[in-house]
């Protein structure tokens, strides 16, 4: 074979693959809005904690037992000043002088406490979670979506109302 056919199989593989790659992007690329910003953010919603262990007393100890994690899952620590965690019924916790590091997590608890690096608390005297179905969505500073999360019974529309496509 001459080197001449060889620089044409070699240049046909290589704009083979290169198509093959431009076309396989957007696929992966387009799997939601919803899921893109999160990615691009590096900020998720990680865990739920929306029905208290125990009875419901509305005691401080109960309240903070209900709790959502706040992920960033990049190595770089992102600024979390002014960004909102809210449920359906526009109860907002909103993140004040808070910069959580790569690859860390912050719980933010319902009741009263004090804050840390890696709990924070919205002071309430009443539970914000509905138990039987509700979604938590977290903002940025401008208002932008970046992630919910959702269990029960689903109420918004829009989108599947599901957390990175799986329902807690």
């Amino acid at each position: 074979m001459s080197s001449r056919s060889i620089r044409r199989i070699a240049a046909a593989t290589l704009a083979a693959g290169a198509a093959l790659g431009a076309a396989a992007l957007p696929a992966s690329a387009q799997s939601s809005p919803h899921q893109a910003t999160a990615y691009r953010s590096g900020v998720v919603i990680s865990d739920v904690q929306y029905d208290s262990p125990g009875f419901d007393d509305r005691s401080n100890y109960s309240l903070d037992r209900e709790w959502i994690d706040v992920t960033n899952t990049s190595r770089r620590s992102v600024n979390l000043d002014g960004w909102t965690l809210s449920d359906e019924d526009g109860h907002t916790y909103t993140f004040n002088r808070y910069r959580l590091d790569g690859r860390s997590t912050v719980r933010v608890h319902t009741g009263i406490g004090r804050d840390t690096y890696r709990d924070v608390y919205q002071d309430r005297r009443n539970y914000v979670w509905d138990n039987r179905s509700d979604t938590a969505t977290l903002r940025n500073d401008h208002g932008r979506f970046i992630d919910d999360a959702s269990w029960g019974r689903h109420h918004r529309g829009g989108h599947d109302g599901n957390h990175h496509g799986r329902r807690l």
